[in-house]
This record gives C-alpha cells, structure tokens and sequence, in this order.
C-alpha cells in the first residue's frame, strides 16, 4: 500500500496518531502581548550583508500573507495565511490553488523548456510525444479515424462470452472498465509480486455521487447523464438520451455495490486471497479467467479488495443488456482520449469533469497539457532531464541530514509512550531502522526502446504508452522485487510512503520554498519539509501502517493492549475532525481522513523535536519579532496555503482522505508547545484543555 501527501485527483490518499506532551517553553504574559511580538520588526541577530536570502519574507515566511486581526487561538490557519486567502485568486484552469499549485507551475514550465528544446530532435521519444500533442490541428483533421477501429471493436461483441477480452483489452489501452488491476507486492508475501483486483465501473469519483439525496449531487448526477448524452451524440450515435440513462442507472447499480471508501482504506478487509476457481464461482456472470489472460496475468490466485463488489458488479453483467455494457466502454473510451480526439470531444470532457465535477472555469492552456501528456507517457525520459538540470546535489545533501534528523527523533519518540508495551517498542525500533528514505530521484530509470512514439500520432502514442504501462507492470510478475521502482516523478510536488517497501519517498520538485529552502530559519524548514517528513514517516506507524512490520508485511505485531490504547487515541481524533463543517451540511469525513490527520499530527510532533534538538541545547533567535517556536508552527501553516472552488472542495470532503487545507494547519491544537508559543485562552475556537488533546506519538 502507497500513501501520499496530497491527493491531486479524486482518487486520493492517507497517514498516523496522538503524542506526548512536547516542549517547555514558557508562555507570553497575555494573548495581547504574543500578537505584538509576532508584529514587531526584527528583535534576533542580523545576518550579514552578503549572506544568500530566502526566498520568503526575511527568514522563510512570508509575513506578509498573514492576518495579524485573526487571533491564533480561533483560527491559526486564518492567523497565518488570512491575507494570502483574501488577496489570491485562483487561475482560471485551475480548481484550488495554493502552495502545492505554485511549485506545480513551476515544474510545469521547466518541463517545458526542456520539450521544447526536444522537438528539434526527431530522434527524441519526448520531443516527439511532446510536438504530435500540441498538433491539434492535424488531431482535428484526422476526426474519429484513430479511434474507430477501438470503437468497432467494442460494438463488434455479440456475446457476453466475448466481454472478459474486451474489458483486458480496454485496461491494456488505459481505458477504466468494470474492475481495476494491478501488481504489486503481496501485502502478506511483501517479497513477492501478486495481482490485486478492485471494484471499478463508476464515472463519477464516488458511490456518493449516485445515491446521495444532496441536492447538489443530484443536479451533477442529472450533468453526468447530459455529458454522456452528449458525448454519444458527437460520436453519430443514435438515440444518445435513451442509451445515456441506461448507462447511469448501470453505474447507479454498481454504486449500491460498491464499498465505502471508509472500508476501502482497511488493509485488513480489503486483503481477501482466493483462487480464481474461487472467485469465479462466488461470481459466474463474469469470465474472470479469461480476463487475468487477457490482461497479461494468467494467475491462479489474485488478491480481491473488495470482494461483495467485485462479485456484485460481476452478477451485474450477466443480467445487464450487452448494449447497456458495450456503450458504458464506447463512452469511456472517448472521454479517456479525448483530448486526443476532436477538439469538440475535449471540450465536452471538460466541461463535465473540469467544470461541473470542480469547479473550473477554463482548461488549461494546451502546452500544460502536453507537458502533462509527455510526462506520463515517457516518465523516466523526461525525468533524467529534470533532475539533471534542476535538482543540484547539495539540496539533496541537506534533505537526506534533514531525514536523518527527523527519523532519530522518531526513534526517540518510541521510547516515550506510555501506551505502547515494551515488546513492541523493540520491534517498532527495529521496523524505523529498515527504513529506506529516496530523496530527489530514483538511482535507476525505466528503458523505454519497446515503446514505439509516432510523428503526427497522438491517439496512437497515448495508446501504446497506456499498453507500455500496463505490460510494464504486469511484467513483475514472478521476478525479484525492485526496490529501486518510484511510484512518482521527481517534478511532482508530493511525497509518499510506501508500507511494503517500509520507505519514505520525496521528489526533487517538493525540496523547494515554502517546504524547503537551504537559506531560510531551521525552524520554518522543520515546521516544512521538516514536518513533511515526518508526515510521511509516521504513515508506517498509522492506523493503517502499523498493520506492517519490519519486513513491510501485513501482520499482527502489536499487543492487544497497544491496539486499544491506539484505537482510544484515533476515535478521539476521528471525533474531532468529524466536527468540522468546510461547507454547509457537509462535514469532514474523520473516519476516512484518519491516515492523513494522525500523519499530520504525528508529524508535526516528531519535526518539532528534530528542530529542538537540532538547537544543540542553545535558545533560539528571535527574528522579525517572532520566536524559533512560533516561526516552526507558521512554516507548517504556510505549505497548507490553499483557496479551493466550492465544486472541488466538496469532491474532496466526499472523496479525499485529506483533510481540506484549513483544517490540516488546525492539527497544531493538540500540541502542547503551541499553547505555549501562541498563547491561545479559554474560549478562543480551537483552544483544549489538556486532557481533551489528543496525543499519540
């Protein structure tokens, strides 16, 4: 299992759990007291004239973001960014935008120069990716000639017999079917690869967004069927309206059988190992043999995530019109490549999973999208650039002493607990000693001779790096694990844990202000990246990370005892989250942001102690009028800068294990050393008392 730290799409992910009581630090006299020293102009030493400056403001922050009319106490994440919120716009293309977005932008145009200076290659895979993409006029001219032979595929199946090779074969053309598969380690056979199988065949990001009576779920329920409507009537079809109803009340059906996403997330329900004979006759209405054939992988077992899905969905075939089936994959197919189709066809797909879905008013320029297109397409090829050209080797340096940093604090930490047994405190130790930390970029990069990339080709190229993809990847079956694969590029803002892998893994693009930066304060690098890091870290030992051990293998490992004295923690930071309410009747989801805001929270806690250690016993300088402590919990709340399009942030309450950003920088008031930096009273909306904060790690 893979959890990063932000989900950019609708198909999210997770991390850890409450502490001990942190820091010492004596608090301001008064709430008054603590608004003007953090207003004050610079109290601490002066660096000298030449010294490199940060990015940032004066030490790494951007005070000028902040909203000093906010007291922390009632909204921290208002105190330190309220002016940024009211001052910032979100572009046109885009559905939310913040700090990820900025350093996504970025990447986005150093990307772009490197293509453009490709395309004067011919020899070049991405020059060539790159250039056919932009073409739109030459895409336009070809009209649905590159599809058709794909579409007369699907509507030559006479019989539901014929239907497991063609759902393979629409998951080899990267085309979404009934299920998803994949390879990957067996969670309980971490040194070997199996196929997994999961419930798929759904439009729309969420079970929700068929069977809610929200109204505003309803009308985007009523889009889908006119986007599909429309889409059927662009490609000639006849009598769209009729076939397009059909085709939601298909997914309405496998809606009601799909699993939560809240289950979804269980390591432990979700690994169900069977036979395919098993499999097979739990659900007869589907040719699941023939299918892992068709796909690539003729196994005799496979791990099933949600098997009353699975098996659901297959029943659903044998008694829903082949009709109904052939024109769900016949649309599917046009939304997946449409912006390798008619301009007419790009156009309708943004117009519902853009506009409608998130809120977004414009699509992006097209070179963002071919920048995008390429980077998928020929990942390895177009990374080696990057790195070579924007990754210097001593940011590297300075992350890797940083992760060293905040794993011994990590280490430390263990010690600490007072809820967790002695015998598996050991075992805790010795599971963060085999971790692998992966800084900037992998040490290996994929060969990409097999994959064939055409002049004046787009649909073609999509098509054949979706078949590279996924052969790629069925292809580990039965070999060695590769411990060198990443599961993101190094021009990604992100990061994530891999629990299998028992690593931490941080791209290039994210070592960069606001998260990191070789000239700001410790303190805002630690309450950043710093805390990023730890994030990331205590994945391995969340509600659902600490399931593996130190072989990345899903196991007992805990006492008894350990897992209720964890579980009492987690319920009490589900409780709290469950409260929020981003938009109205709309609440966040505790139980499902549980991974990601115990992560939060533990990572915060870990970084906080890295910083003071790394303080070698000595006081901190104050700067700008703000204290070491004060400037590490605003660095933590300046990467969450964040404004989000009503439509998105509503997709992501139903569908993100994320907590929204606002809600993420509010983990600080379960820290004790906050109280003492920021001095929040009695009353103020995000003040606890001691016993109410939730302390795990």
């Amino acid at each position: 299992m893979r959890i990063s730290l932000l989900a950019t799409s609708f198909l999210a992910a997770p991390v850890l759990l409450v502490g001990c009581t942190q820091g010492d630090t004596p608090p301001p006299a008064s709430m008054a007291e603590q608004t003007a020293t953090v207003s004050q102009v610079a109290v601490g030493p002066v660096a000298p004239a030449n010294a490199p400056r940060p990015q940032l403001g004066t030490y790494g922050f951007d005070e000028a973001g902040m909203d000093r009319s906010i007291a922390p106490g009632d909204d921290f994440y208002g105190f330190a960014n309220g002016t940024w919120a009211k001052s910032t716009a979100i572009p046109a293309d885009k559905s939310n935008y913040g700090a990820f977005n900025v350093l996504a932008d970025l990447s986005q145009s150093r990307t772009r120069e490197i293509l453009d200076a490709a395309q004067s290659d011919p020899n070049s895979k991405i020059g060539t990716a790159y250039a056919t993409y932009l073409d739109t006029a030459a895409i336009d001219a070809k009209g649905l000639t590159p599809i058709q032979p794909w579409l007369n595929q699907i509507k030559a199946v006479k019989a539901k017999t014929q239907l497991a090779a063609l759902y393979a074969q629409a998951d080899r053309n990267g085309v979404g079917g009934l299920f998803g598969s994949y390879v990957g380690q067996d969670d309980k056979n971490p040194e070997v690869y199996a196929l997994s199988i999961s419930q798929g065949g759904l439009g729309m990001p969420d079970r929700d967004y068929y069977l809610s009576k929200d109204a505003k779920l309803v009308e985007t329920k009523a889009a889908y069927g006119k986007h599909l409507t429309n889409v059927l009537t662009l490609a000639g079809e006849p009598n769209a309206a009729a076939r397009a109803k059909a085709i939601v009340a298909f997914e309405t059906r496998i809606a009601q059988a799909h699993w939560t996403r809240i289950d979804s997330r269980d390591a432990n329900k979700t690994y169900n190992k069977m036979a395919v004979a098993q499999l097979t006759r739990r659900a007869p209405g589907f040719d699941f043999r023939g299918y892992f054939t068709g796909i690539g992988a003729p196994v005799e077992s496979v791990i099933v995530a949600q098997p009353t899905a699975v098996t659901g969905i297959a029943k659903l075939v044998a008694t829903t019109p082949i009709a109904v089936l052939k024109d769900q994959l016949l649309v599917r197919s046009l939304d997946n490549f449409a912006d390798v189709l008619p301009s007419a066809f790009d156009k309708e797909q943004f117009a519902f999973y853009g506009t409608v879905l998130s809120g977004t008013p414009e699509q992006e320029v097209r070179w963002k999208r071919a920048v995008d297109f390429t980077t998928n397409a020929v990942s390895d090829e177009v990374s080696q650039a990057y790195v070579a050209k924007y990754f210097p080797l001593e940011t590297k340096a300075a992350a890797d002493a940083l992760v060293k940093n905040v794993i011994a604090a990590m280490d430390r930490r263990i010690d600490q607990l007072d809820w967790m047994a002695p015998e598996t405190k050991v075992k805790a130790h010795a599971k963060l000693a085999a971790f692998t930390p992966k800084i900037g970029y992998p040490d290996r990069w994929r060969d990409y001779s097999a994959l064939r990339i055409a002049a004046g080709d787009a649909y073609g190229n999509n098509v054949r790096a979706n078949n590279w993809s996924h052969d790629e990847n069925v292809s580990h079956l039965g070999k060695p694990l590769q411990r060198w694969e990443w599961g993101m590029t190094p021009m990604e803002v992100n990061a994530y844990a891999n629990f299998g892998m028992v690593e931490i893994v941080f791209p290039a693009a994210i070592l960069q202000p606001p998260f990191f930066d070789p000239n700001a304060d410790p303190a805002v690098n630690y309450g950043g990246i710093g805390a990023v890091i730890g994030h990331e870290l205590s994945h391995h030992f969340d509600d659902q990370g600490a399931k593996y051990n130190g072989e990345g293998r899903l196991t007992d490992w805990w006492t008894p005892a350990d897992v209720a004295a964890f579980k009492k923690r987690t319920d009490a930071l589900v409780a709290q989250y469950d409260q929020y309410e981003p938009l109205p009747g709309l609440h966040v989801k505790g139980a499902l942001t549980l991974g990601e805001n115990v992560a939060d929270l533990a990572g915060l806690t870990v970084a906080y102690d890295a910083y003071k250690t790394s303080l070698n016993g000595q006081p901190a300088p104050v700067l700008d009028g703000a204290s070491g402590d004060q400037r590490f919990y605003l660095g933590w709340a300046q990467v969450w800068r964040r404004n989000y399009r009503e439509a998105n942030l509503r997709q992501r309450l139903l569908t993100d294990p994320h907590s929204p950003s606002e809600q993420r920088a509010w983990v600080v008031r379960n820290l004790d050393p906050w109280y003492a930096a920021f001095a929040p009273t009695p009353g103020s909306r995000l003040f606890l008392t001691p016993e109410q904060r939730v302390r795990i790690w």
